[in-house]
């Protein structure tokens, strides 16, 4: 079972123009309850005894609250967990992760420009090189964030996999999806909604969305309530996806008719290739 958790969490240290929860802050009761809801998620986590893979998608910045640093290192270490990961500006410091398995914890981090000094960004980044964290990186794709992450994928090794996020509401002419494209292979994916429709998805069944009070939903894009984790009135199943399009990295990673299962073997919850497409591969259709 891989479980995408979201918690009542909803404030963010950035200020991006694009992300409505830009420096947003939460009250004192609404940070109490999202401590006392990821407890909770967390002890259910360790109950378990199958298999279970979390990502953390927070409506802001989790890992500035010490609860999301500690449930990540504390579910790295159950043997049942195979990966916990969570979507990340990485703007704190990164010394907790000292404490956590590295087999097993993995960080989906966003570079926002003019939130962040490049240089500092950077050197973030090669620490969690060093440090021998599993990580992607990637930025969203408006034209005035080029540069930089033309910058960025010249100064990242070449492991570290950059992927753009195709901004919302942005149409991209066929130039310049191929300026993208030069920095991240697979951004076709993110260009174009997906037609999901009807089609066989492997949300409701092994992949999961689940919030604070343990609602659980097929994925964060369909409000349909499927029951309670924790109650145990969910019971999963195989379901036909009932929106028409997907067009979030985090839905329609599961949608079969992707095939990106094999395209980020090893990866999912992460966002890491097990093998980037060559340029051939693009050219000829391996990108749909």
């Amino acid at each position: 079972m891989t479980i995408l958790y979201r918690g009542p969490l909803s404030s963010c240290d950035y200020d991006c123009p694009y992300c409505p929860f830009a420096k947003r802050r939460d009250n004192p009761d609404r940070l109490r309850q999202d401590r006392m809801a990821l407890e909770r998620f967390t002890g259910w986590v360790a109950g378990r005894d199958h298999p279970v893979s979390v990502l953390f998608t927070p409506w802001g910045e989790g890992l500035v609250r010490s609860w999301y640093r500690r449930a990540m290192v504390e579910l790295s270490h159950l043997p049942h967990v195979r990966r916990v990961a969570i979507q990340t500006n990485f703007s704190c410091r990164p010394d907790w992760l000292a404490e956590a398995d590295l087999d097993t914890l993995a960080l989906w981090v966003t570079y926002h420009p003019g939130q962040v000094a490049y240089e500092r960004f950077l050197a973030r980044c090669r620490d969690l090189v060093a440090r021998g964290v599993r990580f992607s990186v990637g930025v969203v794709g408006l034209p005035e964030h080029l540069e930089r992450a033309r910058e960025l994928r010249a100064d990242l090794p070449a492991e570290v996999y950059l992927w753009v996020n195709a901004a919302e509401g942005h149409p991209y002419t066929d130039p310049e999806a191929a300026l993208w494209t030069a920095i991240d292979p697979l951004f076709a994916y993110s260009r174009t909604p997906h037609r999901s429709g009807g089609q066989p998805c492997r949300t409701g069944d092994t992949v999961i969305s689940v919030d604070g009070d343990g609602t659980v939903r097929r994925c964060h894009f369909v409000p349909a309530v499927l029951g309670n984790l924790y109650d145990g009135t969910f019971r999963p199943g195989a379901r036909a996806c009932p929106a028409a399009l997907c067009d979030c990295h985090i839905g329609y990673v599961h949608l079969e008719r992707t095939g990106l299962y094999d395209v980020f073997a090893g990866g999912i919850l992460e966002r890491i290739p097990g093998a980037l497409p060559s340029g051939e591969l693009v050219a000829t259709g391996f990108i749909i």
